[in-house]
């Protein structure tokens, strides 16, 4: 093992000892990075090896920084939390559950038929996981136990839900990935919307099976459990929320607008509808900016980290010892890429989709790319791999979003009831797999 595989091996161990110390990721992230660039400027001041790293390397990290947090491409990040938040505040999702519940009552699963269906709107409207986990299972799980339904199937698809809007677009996870692997974030958008949709069809011809097959766990609703909703006022409900996902979406596809410009759209129109609701005052305005403020910040500390670690990572020669790497396996191609997404899978037992997007990511893109697959194809089925990480132990995300709203639910419950939800994300991205078209088509590419 040569001397920059060795200092590249010591710097990913590093970080995976200190992050499970318990320190905060960004911290982890930069603290190790900024360490081993100045154990690198050391050894440059000693000669051990003139070549491998020196004091020019702090300079690096500091103007990577500074062009990363300044970067253009990621202001749509914040306009999409704030629009989601506001979207929290109208009181949108209580009502289309109510509509949906009334209109739906009488197909097999039809309650969480109707939580998935909102969940696709709520994540073509937000993006946002720990909002739509949180307010889906706020709202929807008292009706389901109300109703009979079985615990671990109301717990599994309030969990995968309330994860589609990491890849439905907006998505915030896309607009990342497009700052990082230099991708259009409109390219990443529209090759996301047919594997999102995807997703939550597959929640819904699951949910119906195990409501044909074993009806106790998903009982029909009787005549007295929902007041009967006709098509034309759940239309009246939904064509908000509608409205404001073809302004945001639509501008993107049809290339009226930029993300950046789009996102702006969505933040004032979420604002309008929080207003018309009744339920937004100077108050609720204050807490919604000071949320979206804290949230950004917490995402912008991620990726300020991530870069200081990145820039000091490809100083040790780190992206050339996992080039040589991946080159070296005997696979063609396509094996090459169903080993990285594996790997990708097995991250997300223990890593964030963040750090994996900010670390991993942009050192295997290169790779991928120069065996001829088209980067856009790729970082959806990275996203669509990633959907995973939020529904595995130890670290799933919207694990713990479960465990927090609901209690009294066993974490071995929520556990199970993520599983057959993981497989279908899996058998999604298999789809895209075997399929490119089913992400290249709606973006004109090959």
């Amino acid at each position: 093992m040569g001397v920059d595989a060795v200092f590249v091996f010591l710097l990913f161990s590093t970080f995976m000892v200190v992050m499970f110390s318990g320190y905060p990721v960004a911290f982890v992230l930069g603290g190790v990075g900024v360490l081993f660039a100045v154990l690198g400027s050391v050894l440059d001041a000693f000669a051990f090896d003139a070549d491998m790293a020196s004091i020019r390397m702090l300079g690096f990290v500091a103007n990577r920084t500074f062009d990363t947090l300044s970067s253009y491409s990621l202001i749509p990040m914040s306009m999409f939390i704030f629009m989601g938040l506001m979207l929290d505040r109208s009181g949108i999702a209580e009502k289309l559950l109510t509509s949906m519940h009334g209109l739906l009552r009488q197909v097999p699963g039809g309650l969480a038929v109707s939580v998935v269906l909102i969940g696709v709107v709520l994540a073509a409207s937000t993006g946002i996981i720990g909002a739509s986990v949180v307010l889906l299972a706020t709202i929807a799980m008292p009706a389901m136990r109300a109703a009979g339904y079985d615990d671990r199937l109301s717990l599994g698809t309030i969990g995968a839900t309330g994860c589609l809007g990491i890849l439905i677009p907006p998505s915030i996870m896309l607009v990342v990935m497009g700052d990082q692997l230099q991708i259009p974030v409109g390219d990443l958008f529209k090759g996301a919307i047919v594997p999102g949709l995807l997703l939550a069809g597959a929640y819904v011809v699951y949910i119906v099976t195990v409501a044909l097959i074993w009806p106790e766990r998903a009982p029909k609703g009787q005549a007295g459990d929902a007041a009967k909703v006709t098509f034309g006022e759940l239309a009246r409900v939904l064509v908000a929320p509608l409205l404001l996902v073809v302004a945001v979406l639509g501008s993107i596809v049809f290339g009226i607008a930029s993300p950046t410009e789009a996102s702006g759209i969505g933040a004032a129109g979420a604002t309008l509808l929080a207003i018309a609701s009744g339920r937004l005052g100077w108050k609720g305005f204050v807490e919604v900016c000071e949320a979206s403020g804290l949230t950004t910040a917490f995402l912008f500390a991620l990726i300020f980290g991530a870069s200081c670690f990145s820039v000091v990572l490809r100083g040790y020669g780190g992206d050339e010892v996992i080039a040589d790497a991946l080159h070296a396996i005997p696979l063609p191609p396509e094996g090459t890429l169903l080993l990285i997404l594996f790997i990708l899978f097995l991250l997300g037992f223990f890593l964030d989709w963040m750090e994996i997007i900010l670390i991993i990511a942009p050192l295997v893109m290169p790779v991928l790319t120069a065996m001829g697959h088209n980067p856009a194809w790729v970082a959806v089925l990275m996203a669509v791999c990633l959907q995973t990480s939020f529904l595995t132990p130890p670290v799933g995300m919207a694990l713990f979003y479960l465990k927090n709203t609901v209690p009294d639910a066993a974490i071995g419950t929520i556990y199970r009831a993520a599983l057959p939800f993981v497989l279908l994300q899996m058998a999604v991205l298999a789809a895209c797999l075997i399929w490119p078209q089913l992400v290249l088509g709606l973006a004109g590419m090959k």
